[in-house]
């Protein structure tokens, strides 16, 4: 698949569930820091998704919190009640997200057809205020509702799990 497919099928659910949102475009973003540029113009929380395995490699774990959050790995694994944790590779965001790096998202939950992501949003971020993610691109922006967002996974077979990190 690729990335302009990647990215239409994100559109092409929220439409069928009738989900509101809002995409503004932006140059690449690659790392929170990089958000501060699109904050004028994207409202709400900015997040970033970390996208991390288990030290056998065979689990896989989403985790999303505000952009500015401190994340210790060792605290997420006491959390979650896994062995040692470490970012996933790139080769394994792309066979088992069909993401390039940079682009991590809920919305790439879509791809995950072996639903083997377990996936945490922070509670910092259930504030009711909109949230703000990549369409599988780096270089759009969309704007959803918490509602929206848990609309759109519950449709994709996606439990929200709750982190307080």
């Amino acid at each position: 698949m690729d990335i302009m497919e990647n990215e239409q099928k994100v559109y092409d659910k929220l439409n069928e569930l009738g989900i509101e949102y809002k995409v503004i475009e932006h140059k690449p973003v690659y790392t929170a820091a990089d958000l501060e540029d699109i904050k004028d113009r994207a409202f709400g929380i900015h997040c970033k998704n970390l996208f991390l395995r288990n030290a056998k490699g065979d689990k896989y774990y989403m985790i999303t919190v505000k952009d500015d959050a401190d994340v210790d790995i060792k605290d997420i694994r006491e959390k979650i009640g896994s062995t040692r944790l470490s970012f996933a590779s790139t080769e394994r965001l792309m066979k088992v997200l069909g993401l390039l790096p940079g682009s991590v998202n809920p919305f790439s939950l879509i791809n995950d057809t072996e639903k083997v992501v377990t996936f945490y949003l922070d509670k910092s971020v259930m504030t009711g205020e909109d949230l703000n993610f990549h369409p599988n691109v780096n270089t759009k922006m969309v704007t959803i509702s918490l509602e929206g967002l848990k609309k759109y996974l519950a449709h994709i077979g996606v439990t929200l799990n709750t982190i307080i990190l």
